[in-house]
């Protein structure tokens, strides 16, 4: 007498095959999700600096970072200024956006909006979390929009706030939602992650999934 040999059907695998595809896809779209919010955080940073800027000229007629009278403006600990008197007060937040230069304004910067109440976080330079960070752990700064200070050459505005560390799969969307999905022109724009200042825009089709770029706007 033959035994019977066991196996799955076709019902049976056509089953396993649709939760298959129905796990896959809840995968990838939750996957979508965390991209989506990931994005969403980093265009929060670009939208939300400049109202710092606004709320403390409102509040202290100057600038921050370059305030002159900044010691006198907040109560505790005196805020420093910067170390060379000829810039302090210029209208201009002098500095790098990306520097580690104490007494530089685009550093005080993130002192004096703190102590002001505008932004949280500590307002010890050498505090090592005093350097804000983005979403993704990269550097996130700001100065004025000169030619000197700027990071992407070519670009037009008063100040300039760089975000580096982004990888390219999320400058794309961060430029469509941002600006207008150009990463080498308008208001928003991308370097190579640890490029020059000055370095120019890069072109849209150049951008890698995968790679890190540093994005910078202007307003």
């Amino acid at each position: 007498m033959k035994s019977q040999q066991s196996g799955f059907t076709l019902v049976e695998i056509a089953i396993v095959l649709v939760i298959i595809g129905l796990l896959l896809g809840g995968i990838l779209k939750g996957q979508e999700l965390i991209n989506s919010a990931k994005v969403k955080n980093l265009a929060n940073d670009f939208r939300t600096i400049p109202t710092f800027i606004y709320a403390y000229q409102d509040k202290f007629k100057a600038l921050p970072g370059d305030d002159a009278a900044a010691s006198t403006h907040m109560a505790g600990p005196p805020a420093a200024t910067n170390a060379n008197a000829a810039n302090i007060g210029n209208g201009v937040i002098d500095g790098n956006w990306n520097s580690t230069t104490g007494t530089d304004e685009s550093v005080l910067f993130w002192q004096h909006v703190r102590m002001a109440n505008l932004a949280a976080g500590p307002t010890v330079v050498a505090d090592p979390d005093y350097y804000p960070k983005n979403g993704v752990g990269g550097r996130l700064g700001l100065s004025s929009a000169t030619n000197a200070q700027l990071q992407i050459s070519g670009m037009s505005g008063t100040y300039q706030i760089c975000s580096e560390g982004i990888l390219g799969k999320f400058v794309k969307q961060l430029d469509t939602q941002m600006d207008d999905g150009n990463t080498a022109g308008g208001s928003m724009r991308a370097v190579a992650m640890g490029a020059r200042l000055g370095t120019a825009g890069i072109a849209t089709n150049l951008v890698d999934d995968a790679t890190s770029y540093t994005v910078c706007y202007v307003f």
